[in-house]
């Protein structure tokens, strides 16, 4: 079962009719603009999209409003579902970074420093 984050959903409040391209506009990261756009141009040349659209705008689900607190969160899980395998190596290599940083921050206080050991000794 998917997580709500990773769902599609119909976006009413940023959407022109009925929120479905604005909806695969958030889902995917790409400018609704440009979604619009490609459903006009292949409404014009093809004719049968315009009734995907109302399909979709009826089948859809309509978007939860507390679904994302922040625009951060929003844009993370566009990441996720474009791309999950590189999503997870950036975090990983994250948390490689932050341990690596905390090896030298510890190495740092527990070698011998004289001037903490004195400053140590003072305080007691």
């Amino acid at each position: 079962m998917n997580s709500p984050r990773t769902t599609i959903y119909r976006d009413k409040s940023n959407g022109k009719l009925m929120g479905v391209c604005a909806g695969i506009s958030e889902y995917t990261g790409i400018n609704a603009l440009w979604i619009r756009l490609g459903l006009v141009a292949l409404t014009i040349g093809l004719g049968w999209p315009i009734l995907a659209y109302i399909a979709a705008g009826i089948l859809m689900n309509k978007k939860p409003p507390h679904l994302y607190r922040d625009e951060g969160e929003q844009k993370y899980w566009q990441r996720v579902r474009q791309s999950p395998t590189r999503t997870a190596r950036e975090i990983r290599a994250n948390f490689r970074d932050i341990d690596r940083r905390l090896a030298a921050v510890e190495t740092h206080y527990v070698s011998s420093n004289p001037r903490l050991t004195a400053e140590i000794e003072r305080l007691r």
